[in-house]
């Protein structure tokens, strides 16, 4: 769930000038707040402040947290679109998730995992499918965010809510959002235009995680979108990276240097980040 923050003294009805561009772009009628508006969290009038965070990112990823490692997947399914049709297709996926630093854009704060997937058919040498991107949790929003980029031109930007806690969550995004939205190359735009995106990760008890994914592609000569999905179960056969904060901070508890916490005062100095 999305939070405003109780700090903001301006009316919720009435947001900062700063705010209005995307007040407009996102505003179903009948809605009150930006937050239940625009799916984002108001932090306030000081736009510069920055959190302290925590250098131990794994400990801060919320629902992201069971997918930080090196994972493999061997009973992935494909549905794309083919001249005749639709083509279903296996396939086998490597997929490593590691924690980078907290990350802020003034008074907010993610702490997120970057990733690869390389993705190939079974047997086969030749890539079918590669992307990378940063899974993002925002604490105070409740919010998992996906940056998406892939080797044929074309990137997006999905969110969705979660809480801490979450075991299964939605992600996604629309072509021709200023926010969370869908970028192509001109050919693709035109041959298959995407015009919305979806991903729905489920954290499995038994320790492993899936996902379902979908494209909606407006395919040039198809009267009717084509729904293109992809989906597969990962399981886990390595364990995450630390984040180069968290690193030192073990390296220097391991010198005996101190408690491994890295203290704010070793962290940063006046007017200047270390």
């Amino acid at each position: 769930m999305v939070q405003a923050s109780p700090t903001d003294g301006a009316s919720q009805a009435t947001p900062p000038r700063r705010w209005a561009a995307a007040w407009r772009r996102c505003t179903p009628l009948g809605v009150d707040s930006l937050a239940e508006r625009c799916g984002v969290t108001v932090y306030g009038r000081d736009i510069y402040t920055e959190p302290d965070g925590d250098p131990d990112t794994l400990a801060n990823l919320g629902p992201l947290r069971p997918m930080a490692g090196v994972w493999e997947g061997i009973k992935g399914s494909d549905e794309h679109p083919v001249s005749q049709g639709a083509e279903k297709d296996a396939f086998v996926e490597h997929y490593e998730l590691h924690p980078i630093d907290r990350q802020t854009n003034g008074p907010q704060l993610f702490y997120g995992l970057r990733y690869h997937t390389h993705i190939t058919k079974p047997g086969e040498v030749e890539t079918f499918h590669d992307q990378v991107g940063y899974w993002l949790f925002e604490p105070a929003a409740q919010a998992v965010t996906l940056t998406l980029g892939i080797p044929r031109a074309q990137v997006l930007l999905a969110s969705g809510p979660a809480g801490p806690d979450a075991t299964e969550f939605e992600l996604t995004a629309t072509v021709g959002s200023e926010v969370y939205g869908i970028l192509s190359n001109p050919f693709l735009d035109d041959a298959f235009r995407t015009l919305s995106y979806r991903i729905h990760v489920t954290i499995n008890s038994d320790g492993t995680w899936s996902y379902e994914e979908e494209g909606v592609l407006e395919v040039r000569g198809r009267d009717e979108p084509f729904s293109h999905t992809d989906r597969n179960t990962l399981t886990r056969i390595g364990p995450p990276e630390l984040n180069p904060l968290a690193r030192a901070a073990r390296q220097q508890a391991d010198d005996g240097q101190g408690d491994g916490s890295l203290g704010i005062g070793s962290l940063r100095m006046t007017g200047e980040r270390l």
